[in-house]
Protein backbone atom coordinates (compact mmCIF):
# COMPACT_ATOMS: atom_id res chain seq x y z
CA UNK A 1 0.00 0.00 0.00
CA UNK A 2 1.51 3.04 -1.13
CA UNK A 3 1.62 6.04 1.52
CA UNK A 4 1.36 9.42 0.13
CA UNK A 5 2.54 12.48 2.77
CA UNK A 6 -0.94 12.55 4.04
CA UNK A 7 -1.20 8.80 4.82
CA UNK A 8 2.26 9.46 6.20
CA UNK A 9 1.06 12.23 8.86
CA UNK A 10 -1.79 10.05 9.59
CA UNK A 11 0.16 7.26 10.19
CA UNK A 12 2.01 8.71 12.94
CA UNK A 13 -1.03 9.65 14.35
CA UNK A 14 -2.13 5.76 14.06
CA UNK A 15 1.50 5.41 15.92
CA UNK A 16 0.47 7.55 18.75
CA UNK A 17 -2.90 5.93 19.35
CA UNK A 18 -1.39 1.95 18.84
CA UNK A 19 0.76 3.20 21.72
CA UNK A 20 -2.35 4.34 23.79
CA UNK A 21 -3.54 0.77 23.16
CA UNK A 22 -0.20 -1.06 24.25
CA UNK A 23 -0.56 0.99 27.21
CA UNK A 24 -3.84 -0.38 28.66
CA UNK A 25 -2.22 -3.76 27.52
CA UNK A 26 0.64 -2.89 29.95
CA UNK A 27 -1.42 -0.76 32.68
CA UNK A 28 -4.46 -3.17 33.48
CA UNK A 29 -4.20 -5.03 36.90
CA UNK A 30 -4.69 -8.58 36.19
CA UNK A 31 -7.87 -9.69 37.68
CA UNK A 32 -8.25 -14.08 37.67
CA UNK A 33 -5.91 -15.34 34.84
CA UNK A 34 -8.45 -17.08 32.10
CA UNK A 35 -7.44 -20.63 30.75
CA UNK A 36 -7.70 -21.21 27.30
CA UNK A 37 -10.90 -21.71 25.61
CA UNK A 38 -11.73 -25.42 25.70
CA UNK A 39 -11.86 -26.79 22.25
CA UNK A 40 -14.41 -29.44 23.46
CA UNK A 41 -16.67 -26.60 24.29
CA UNK A 42 -16.68 -24.66 21.19
CA UNK A 43 -19.76 -23.86 19.63
CA UNK A 44 -21.15 -24.87 16.47
CA UNK A 45 -19.83 -22.29 14.04
CA UNK A 46 -23.38 -21.88 13.18
CA UNK A 47 -24.57 -21.38 16.35
CA UNK A 48 -21.57 -18.99 17.17
CA UNK A 49 -22.93 -17.10 14.32
CA UNK A 50 -26.31 -16.43 15.07
CA UNK A 51 -25.04 -15.51 18.62
CA UNK A 52 -22.91 -12.49 17.75
CA UNK A 53 -25.55 -11.29 14.87
CA UNK A 54 -26.85 -7.50 15.38
CA UNK A 55 -27.93 -6.82 11.45
CA UNK A 56 -24.95 -3.99 11.61
CA UNK A 57 -22.95 -4.40 8.05
CA UNK A 58 -19.36 -4.13 7.87
CA UNK A 59 -19.04 -4.19 11.44
CA UNK A 60 -16.64 -6.82 12.81
CA UNK A 61 -18.36 -8.68 15.74
CA UNK A 62 -16.70 -12.05 15.99
CA UNK A 63 -13.64 -14.18 15.20
CA UNK A 64 -14.12 -17.95 15.02
CA UNK A 65 -11.02 -20.16 14.48
CA UNK A 66 -11.46 -23.71 15.01
CA UNK A 67 -10.47 -25.67 17.54
CA UNK A 68 -8.91 -22.31 19.46
CA UNK A 69 -11.28 -19.55 19.88
CA UNK A 70 -14.83 -18.34 19.63
CA UNK A 71 -15.07 -14.86 20.86
CA UNK A 72 -17.12 -11.37 20.25
CA UNK A 73 -15.38 -8.63 19.24
CA UNK A 74 -16.04 -5.39 21.41
CA UNK A 75 -15.79 -2.06 19.26
CA UNK A 76 -13.88 0.89 20.28
CA UNK A 77 -16.04 3.78 20.60
CA UNK A 78 -15.91 6.67 18.54
CA UNK A 79 -14.99 8.93 21.93
CA UNK A 80 -12.34 6.30 22.87
CA UNK A 81 -10.35 5.46 20.94
CA UNK A 82 -7.78 3.61 23.69
CA UNK A 83 -10.39 1.37 24.63
CA UNK A 84 -9.53 -2.09 25.47
CA UNK A 85 -12.74 -4.72 26.56
CA UNK A 86 -11.84 -6.26 30.08
CA UNK A 87 -14.63 -9.01 29.45
CA UNK A 88 -13.60 -12.46 29.04
CA UNK A 89 -15.40 -13.62 25.93
CA UNK A 90 -14.20 -10.52 24.34
CA UNK A 91 -11.17 -9.01 21.62
CA UNK A 92 -11.71 -5.49 20.57
CA UNK A 93 -10.98 -4.51 17.19
CA UNK A 94 -8.20 -1.37 17.01
CA UNK A 95 -10.49 1.08 15.24
CA UNK A 96 -7.63 2.77 13.61
CA UNK A 97 -6.17 -0.32 12.10
CA UNK A 98 -9.17 -0.31 10.26
CA UNK A 99 -8.49 2.84 8.22
CA UNK A 100 -5.22 1.16 7.20
CA UNK A 101 -6.93 -2.33 5.56
CA UNK A 102 -6.53 -4.59 8.98
CA UNK A 103 -8.73 -5.43 11.02
CA UNK A 104 -6.93 -5.53 14.14
CA UNK A 105 -8.14 -7.77 17.01
CA UNK A 106 -6.72 -7.40 20.50
CA UNK A 107 -6.41 -8.87 23.98
CA UNK A 108 -5.06 -9.15 27.21
CA UNK A 109 -3.11 -11.64 27.67
CA UNK A 110 -4.19 -13.10 30.68
CA UNK A 111 -7.72 -12.90 29.36
CA UNK A 112 -8.87 -14.15 25.81
CA UNK A 113 -5.51 -13.39 24.80
CA UNK A 114 -3.62 -16.34 26.35
CA UNK A 115 -5.99 -18.48 23.23
CA UNK A 116 -3.47 -16.12 20.75
CA UNK A 117 -0.15 -18.09 21.64
CA UNK A 118 -2.68 -20.69 20.61
CA UNK A 119 -2.48 -20.36 16.94
CA UNK A 120 -0.45 -21.65 14.14
CA UNK A 121 0.38 -21.12 10.72
CA UNK A 122 -1.92 -22.72 8.17
CA UNK A 123 -5.06 -21.99 10.95
CA UNK A 124 -8.30 -20.95 9.20
CA UNK A 125 -9.62 -17.62 11.08
CA UNK A 126 -13.36 -16.58 10.54
CA UNK A 127 -14.30 -12.79 10.61
CA UNK A 128 -17.94 -12.73 11.32
CA UNK A 129 -20.09 -9.35 10.63
CA UNK A 130 -23.00 -7.64 12.44
CA UNK A 131 -24.96 -8.79 9.36
CA UNK A 132 -23.93 -12.59 9.47
CA UNK A 133 -21.28 -12.03 6.53
CA UNK A 134 -18.53 -14.11 7.47
CA UNK A 135 -15.07 -14.21 5.65
CA UNK A 136 -12.12 -16.41 5.60
CA UNK A 137 -8.64 -15.97 6.42
CA UNK A 138 -5.57 -18.29 6.76
CA UNK A 139 -2.64 -17.40 9.12
CA UNK A 140 0.77 -17.10 7.33
CA UNK A 141 2.71 -15.77 9.68
CA UNK A 142 3.23 -15.18 13.41
CA UNK A 143 6.13 -12.37 14.71
CA UNK A 144 6.93 -12.15 18.12
CA UNK A 145 8.69 -9.51 19.66
CA UNK A 146 10.72 -7.71 22.58
CA UNK A 147 10.11 -4.74 23.92
CA UNK A 148 13.44 -2.72 24.84
CA UNK A 149 11.38 -0.70 27.31
CA UNK A 150 8.48 -3.29 28.42
CA UNK A 151 6.69 -0.87 30.52
CA UNK A 152 6.55 1.86 28.15
CA UNK A 153 4.23 2.29 25.46
CA UNK A 154 6.69 3.97 22.99
CA UNK A 155 9.22 1.18 23.22
CA UNK A 156 11.52 0.25 20.39
CA UNK A 157 10.67 -3.43 19.53
CA UNK A 158 13.22 -6.22 18.71
CA UNK A 159 12.46 -9.22 16.30
CA UNK A 160 13.03 -12.57 18.25
CA UNK A 161 13.52 -14.86 14.90
CA UNK A 162 16.76 -11.96 13.25
CA UNK A 163 17.84 -8.77 13.09
CA UNK A 164 15.54 -6.21 13.18
CA UNK A 165 14.59 -3.31 15.42
CA UNK A 166 11.50 -1.07 15.28
CA UNK A 167 9.85 2.07 16.53
CA UNK A 168 6.70 1.85 17.56
CA UNK A 169 5.25 3.53 14.67
CA UNK A 170 7.28 1.49 12.17
CA UNK A 171 5.47 -1.38 14.40
CA UNK A 172 2.46 -0.16 13.32
CA UNK A 173 3.17 -0.22 9.89
CA UNK A 174 4.49 -3.33 9.88
CA UNK A 175 1.24 -5.25 11.05
CA UNK A 176 -1.61 -2.81 11.10
CA UNK A 177 -0.96 -1.39 7.70
CA UNK A 178 -1.93 -4.15 5.25
CA UNK A 179 -4.85 -4.99 2.49
CA UNK A 180 -7.41 -6.81 4.42
CA UNK A 181 -5.63 -8.90 6.78
CA UNK A 182 -6.63 -9.47 10.19
CA UNK A 183 -3.77 -8.99 13.24
CA UNK A 184 -4.06 -10.16 16.62
CA UNK A 185 -1.88 -8.96 18.98
CA UNK A 186 -1.16 -9.49 23.04
CA UNK A 187 1.35 -8.95 25.54
CA UNK A 188 4.48 -11.93 25.59
CA UNK A 189 5.32 -12.88 29.13
CA UNK A 190 8.64 -13.50 30.59
CA UNK A 191 10.90 -13.98 33.54
CA UNK A 192 7.66 -12.91 35.57
CA UNK A 193 7.02 -9.70 33.52
CA UNK A 194 3.76 -9.92 32.04
CA UNK A 195 4.43 -7.10 29.39
CA UNK A 196 8.17 -8.36 28.15
CA UNK A 197 6.81 -8.62 24.64
CA UNK A 198 4.74 -8.42 21.99
CA UNK A 199 2.91 -11.47 19.96
CA UNK A 200 1.68 -10.84 16.83
CA UNK A 201 -0.31 -13.30 14.33
CA UNK A 202 -1.30 -12.61 10.61
CA UNK A 203 -3.87 -13.77 8.75
CA UNK A 204 -4.18 -12.56 5.01
CA UNK A 205 -7.64 -14.08 3.09
CA UNK A 206 -7.93 -17.44 2.16
CA UNK A 207 -7.83 -16.82 -2.00
CA UNK A 208 -4.35 -15.04 -1.41
CA UNK A 209 -3.12 -17.69 0.84
CA UNK A 210 -4.42 -20.70 -2.14
CA UNK A 211 -2.50 -18.25 -4.40
CA UNK A 212 0.65 -18.30 -2.56
CA UNK A 213 0.55 -21.98 -1.91
CA UNK A 214 0.00 -22.87 -5.77
CA UNK A 215 2.80 -19.81 -6.90
CA UNK A 216 5.55 -21.93 -5.20
CA UNK A 217 4.19 -25.39 -5.77
CA UNK A 218 2.33 -26.54 -2.76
Amino acid sequence: MALTQKNTRWLMRAGILFSLVVSLLLNAMPALAMTNQDAAALPNFSDFVRSVKTGEENVVRGVYVPNVMAYRVAQQPLDNPGFLSSKEDRVTQFRMAAGYGTVGLVAHNYLAGESFFNLEAGDEVRIVYGDGKVEIFIINEILQYQALQPNSPYSSFQNLDRDETLTVNQMFKRVFVSDGYVTFQTCIEKDGLSTWGRLFVIAIPKAEYEELLEANGL
